[in-house]
């Protein structure tokens, strides 16, 4: 038979099988021998050391004895029948219960002899038990790769487990495969590399990170493999981001012009602060060089986003071509529309909306002025994307919250011209500069980081439910003032009915203290039609109404300067981008504007930490890395739905400095050997194009 390798199917590897080979793909992902081998322990049991019976307790989480097993025998009967083992050793004895594979135990447990027992205690009725223990016949002179000093522990599943593929099973396949393609692994990293980085071989980390002899050389382990995940995703964006500027040519905006120029000096009701202006240059500098615009622009909510795009827009317009603009939400979209119209004034551009909602009537026109080339800029929803809509020439695109939309949806936009349109993609939910760095590497990055003048921040105070009293009597003075409040309560897919329960006895209480004809009170939530969402929001917008009740579908989309309280019912239910969104629905206007988070007595340490946070900034940032650290990468801003993120074994959360680094050092590379062709980047090369089949990076120049 052909030497086994990282490459070869699972099935083919001693002790898997056809069977063993289905489920461990069905449930972990493991195709490969390879595969096996990035399956990962999460922790290590320090193997060296013992416990003697009469130290044992039951709040220990683990505890190794090493002793004699001293009798045997069958219990019980149907499903009560357990397999009772007496374990002794020279300060007391144990008993040692399983409920399951009692026939096999009976025939390789050997009485007599010693074994180490592994297991966690319990106590019933005085008696000391270990249930399911690890067994492992004790030979002190035995040394070969499952000799452990520190024991892997995987994590498994209930279906592995029907296959003897626990924490112990799935060891003992990383032992067969170790021990039959150690010699074959090869190295993935240039010795320059190693040496630089004074990282440790592939082939001693792969052994180190499965079976460590010293707590050194795993962490040595975790360090090399930690480094290699990051230094290679790196190198995949830095190269789609190349591959970009050669492969896309882009509209040349060579020109400032009338549309641009009139709308800065004469139209623009306030200064732009210096970071959008830096933006503007930044965009104005992209769309200058003939390829084609990827830029990223993060700002917190009211920084100024939506300007730096209409202005970016008029740069594209003066240059002859079209713009667009597309929105996750028919809200978000019409808000853009009404905002963008009425900064513009009459005269300067042709701007039209569409959305589900447009008329067949309304749809037809747009699409006769799109093709010829009269309409401006189109604002809209995922309408924008259907085959029907066709431009004469759309040169800038506009995607805002972008991590709503699926990259086909991005790229159905791309096709609407032969050049590619430059892209602009917006986002409110501060992303940190890790998170930024990985999800969206192979893009430019701008950050608005600074607020428009004026802007009073926000005040942020935590109460508990027993101060809810003084939060109603804060709420009558802010409306006898001629303000409005926004009453937020969660809403959490699992528990839809128990949220409208919430939201509804919520609303009643309301309706008690602030009741009618001197107060009136709107209500919105996810089971209204949009029509009836819309009468309430617009009776609110008018200031019909003082006091809005919603679930979080005014987390985006919603702008009422004059609201300036909002509080959040069951705050420490939300997440805390969440809670950051919705805080930004109020200070909209000059008034100061308050946050109030209404929680429980009993809070988790996790909750006491996000409201902590919450009161002590308003900085978007530092709260997007307090959300990293919380929740970890994969639930931030909707980004488990990429694959970039599906890390084996590296953290965002934890390995900011690692991933700075690596990033770091793969910029120098692209710098000194931008096609990768030197003889000392040669692994490099074969390694990327590997990882990245279809797209060959020599045949690119």
């Amino acid at each position: 038979m052909a030497t086994l390798s990282a490459i070869t199917p699972i099935e083919y590897l001693k002790g898997v099988g056809p069977q063993k080979a289905d489920v461990l793909k069905k449930e972990l992902q493991v195709f490969t021998i390879g595969d096996l081998l990035e399956y990962y322990p999460f922790r290590y049991i320090d193997r060296t050391q013992f416990n003697k019976i009469k130290d044992l307790h039951p709040d220990l989480i683990g505890a190794q004895v090493l002793g004699r097993l001293t009798g045997l025998q069958e219990v019980g009967e149907k499903r009560a029948k357990r397999l009772v083992g007496q374990f002794k050793d020279e300060t007391g004895i144990l008993e040692l219960v399983w409920f399951q594979s009692i026939a096999w135990l009976k025939k390789s447990l050997k009485v007599g002899s010693v074994y180490i027992a592994y297991g966690k205690p319990n106590e019933f009725k005085g008696q000391l038990s270990i249930t399911h223990p690890e067994m492992d016949l004790y030979n002190a002179q035995e040394k070969r790769i499952g000799n452990l000093t520190m024991q892997p522990v995987y994590s498994s599943t209930e279906k592995l487990k029907k296959f003897n593929l626990d924490s112990k099973g799935i060891q003992r396949l990383q032992e067969t495969a170790l021990e039959t393609i150690y010699r074959t692994l090869q190295e993935t990293l240039p010795p320059y590399i190693l040496e630089q980085q004074q990282l440790m071989s592939y082939q001693k980390a792969m052994l180190s990170i499965h079976f460590p002899e010293h707590i050194n050389d795993l962490n040595a382990a975790i360090k090399r493999l930690k480094f290699e995940e990051l230094f290679f995703i790196q190198m995949r964006l830095l190269r789609n981001k190349q591959l970009n500027t050669l492969k896309y040519k882009g509209h040349r905006f060579g020109q400032v012009g009338d549309r641009f120029n009139t709308f800065f000096n004469e139209q623009l009701p306030f200064p732009l602060t210096n970071a959008q202006k830096r933006v503007i240059r930044e965009i104005r500098s992209d769309t200058n060089t003939g390829a084609q615009m990827n830029r990223l622009v993060q700002g917190d909510v009211g920084s100024g986003k939506t300007v730096v795009a209409l202005m970016s827009m008029l740069l594209a317009i003066d240059n002859g071509y079209q713009a667009c603009m597309m929105a996750p939400t028919e809200i978000l979209a019409q808000q853009h529309f009404a905002g963008i119209s009425d900064l513009l004034g009459t005269g300067l551009c042709n701007v039209k909306l569409l959305t589900g909602s447009t008329s067949t009537k309304d749809r037809r026109i747009i699409h006769k002025e799109l093709e010829e080339g009269s309409l401006d800029i189109l604002i809209g929803t995922h309408a924008l994307i259907e085959d029907k809509v066709q431009f004469k020439n759309i040169g800038f695109v506009v995607i805002d919250e972008q991590h709503r939309f699926g990259v086909e949806q991005r790229a159905k936009l791309w096709r609407k011209n032969v050049i590619p349109p430059h892209m602009l993609v917006m986002t409110a939910t501060p992303i940190p500069r890790t998170l930024a760095m990985t999800l969206y590497g192979d893009l430019d990055i701008s950050v608005i980081d600074e607020l428009p003048a004026g802007r009073k921040p926000i005040k942020t105070v935590h109460f508990f439910e027993n101060q809810r009293l003084r939060v109603f009597g804060f709420m009558r003075d802010e409306i006898s003032k001629g303000r409005q409040v926004y009453v937020v309560y969660p809403l959490i897919k699992e528990s839809e009915k128990m949220d409208l329960l919430y939201l509804e006895a919520g609303l009643e209480n309301l309706q008690k203290e602030f009741p009618l004809p001197q107060y009136h009170i709107s209500i919105v939530h996810g089971k209204m039609s949009v029509k009836d969402k819309d009468f309430e929001m617009q009776r609110f917008v008018k200031g019909e109404t003082q006091i809005m009740v919603a679930t979080t579908v005014i987390e985006v989309g919603v702008n009422v300067p004059n609201a300036s309280v909002m509080i959040i019912e069951n705050s420490e239910r939300f997440g805390l981008s969440q809670l950051h969104q919705l805080r930004g629905r109020v200070g909209r206007g000059a008034e100061q504007s308050y946050c109030i988070l209404m929680s429980g007595n009993k809070l988790s340490k996790e909750g006491k930490t996000r409201l902590q946070t919450m009161v002590r900034t308003s900085d978007g940032f530092e709260i997007a890395e307090v959300d990293l650290q919380l929740r970890g990468p994969g639930d931030i801003s909707g980004t488990q739905q990429s694959g970039v993120l599906d890390m084996k074994i590296a953290n965002l959360a934890t390995d900011q400095a690692l991933l700075a680094q690596a990033r770091e050092l793969v910029i120098k590379i692209f710098k000194e050997d931008p096609h990768l062709t030197l003889e000392k980047n040669q692994l490099l090369l074969t390694q990327i194009n590997q990882q990245t089949p279809g797209i060959s990076w020599d045949k690119i120049s």
